[in-house]
């Protein structure tokens, strides 16, 4: 395993005797330990004797070389019981208290994920009493975005990489105010479905962000060389929208960093944690990629961010968790191409182990606001989607999927896995679908439920073939199965 020491610039001293031995910032008081997996803790001392790290019954030595240490705890089980981790050198020794062993969690993507949970106005969840198995690490941006020329001081911020500034916190009202709202409701409502196990999240996200700012170098510099040099905002994969803000706060100097560089909020916000073993991630992302209309691109981009993930943090199947773009009441150009996106979205999750994509057609805006208000619908269903697929519990977790395309005289029949109560919220027969008779030309057609099965019609298509469901930037989705989730969008891949 790779220690990245780059993280000693900026040090941890939490219940410190003597400042002569220090840890990297990301281990700190009330954190989460991954269970099951061997867990590095590493630093610098000033002194050239053995380091001993002793937690959780365990006492391991490490050796000091230039000023730097390793210690490598063996995997560990479940524990809720908030314990101390000593580290020691001769007589100088550091103390984080209150530190558990759990799951853990990063959450990670665009201003949907970077959204607070004190801009929800959900006073219930600000104000809720501590919930000591749920612990989190919020990363700030310390740089964002705004539609103007980024000044000294945060070009040398940019510069120095301090892009994030973050603690470990536990849960109370005064900590979670700033924290990411999908991934507090996620990492809350997982905690209720786990029972007695901690669970913490890790957050790092940017508002308008780009795959490429989350791509790891290693990446980059194998296959998209082009993005790596001063003429990175010319690139294919760059949007309108990202390539006009970043100009806007870079001005002339193609050499400037900017959070939108390819690479930049990997190395910045994610990287320091690749030697911190993780259960999987929850990813919120796409608003920026979608306004390039390029499928086959987006896949391919998506495909290789993740499987990136997955190395940089030595985790093969490291689960994924992504939620679609949901519905959003604009007309331009910037959001024409989300039912596209989700197609993208769903493809990568089914032709990758252990990545899954999450329907929110239902929660987004009535109107053009690209920050949909209703983030513990989409905190919680993930924290389902995780209870289910990594970690074997029962409880419902997708709406119904079509499973089957079936022709039947001049209509067209949809089969549908989850369909259990197959409904419509309003009593009124399922709305969004069309049918076509040669995968290109569709037309709106009537629909009605016939047990577990959905009946396509049209007076327009005398022999339907294919079918589409919430094809649409914006609708007002009412098929959903008992426990009340959403139909999953669907559409053929064109030919």
């Amino acid at each position: 395993m790779k220690t990245r020491f780059f993280l000693m610039s900026v040090l941890a001293a939490t219940s410190l005797v003597q400042a002569e031995i220090n840890v990297a910032k990301i281990y700190a008081d009330h954190m989460v330990l991954q269970q099951g997996k061997q867990v590095p803790i590493y630093g610098t001392c000033d002194g050239k004797g053995k380091v001993t790290v002793e937690f959780n019954g365990q006492s391991v030595e490490a050796k000091v070389k230039n000023g730097k240490w390793k210690a490598v705890l063996a995997p560990m089980t479940i524990n809720a019981e908030g314990q101390a981790l000593t580290i020691k050198q001769g007589k100088d020794e550091l103390v984080l208290q209150d530190v558990m062993v759990g799951e853990v969690w990063v959450a990670s993507g665009q201003s949907n994920m970077l959204w607070r949970l004190n801009q929800t106005g959900d006073r219930n969840s600000l104000q809720e009493a501590e919930t000591p198995l749920f612990r989190f690490y919020h990363s700030e941006p310390q740089v964002h975005t705004a539609p103007r020329a980024y000044d000294a001081k945060l070009q040398k911020i940019l510069k120095d990489k301090e892009m994030y500034q973050g603690s470990w916190s536990c849960n109370t009202p005064q900590t979670r105010q700033r924290m990411s709202a999908v991934g507090y409701y996620f990492g809350r409502e997982l905690q209720k479905h786990l029972g007695n196990v901690p669970v913490a999240v890790v957050h790092a996200s940017l508002g308008g962000s780009e795959m490429m700012a989350w791509m790891p170098n290693s990446v980059l510099n194998k296959k998209y060389k082009e993005c790596t040099t001063k003429r990175w905002l010319d690139s294919k994969y760059m949007s309108d929208w990202v390539r006009g803000r970043a100009r806007q706060n870079i001005g002339k100097d193609l050499n400037a960093p900017h959070p939108y560089k390819p690479g930049y909020l990997f190395e910045t916000g994610i990287e320091p944690w690749l030697d911190f073993p993780v259960a999987g991630v929850i990813w919120y992302q796409g608003e920026s990629d979608a306004e390039i209309q390029d499928e086959e691109q987006n896949a391919q981009l998506l495909t290789d961010m993740i499987k990136g993930w997955r190395k940089e943090f030595n985790h093969k199947d490291m689960p994924f968790l992504m939620v679609e773009l949901p519905r959003i009441n604009d007309k331009s150009k910037l959001r024409a191409y989300w039912p596209e996106f989700r197609r993208v979205q769903r493809t990568v999750a089914t032709n990758l182990p252990a990545v899954s994509s999450l329907t929110t057609i239902d929660l987004g805006s009535t109107n053009s606001d690209v920050h949909p208000p209703r983030k513990l619908e989409v905190g919680s269903r993930l924290a389902a989607l995780a209870a289910v697929t990594v970690y074997g519990k029962d409880v419902p977790y997708s709406g119904p999927v079509v499973d089957a395309a079936q022709p039947k005289g001049n209509t067209l029949v949809l089969s549908y896995k989850f369909a259990n109560g197959l409904k419509t919220t309003n009593g009124q027969a399922p709305q969004g679908f069309e049918i076509s008779a040669n995968g290109k030309d569709y037309h709106p057609a009537t629909a009605s439920i016939e047990g577990e099965t959905v009946v396509l019609s049209s007076d327009k298509v005398e022999k339907p073939t294919h079918a589409r469901y919430g094809w649409y930037t914006f609708m007002t989705p009412n098929l959903v199965n008992a426990a009340g989730l959403p139909a999953v969008p669907y559409a053929p891949q064109a030919k």
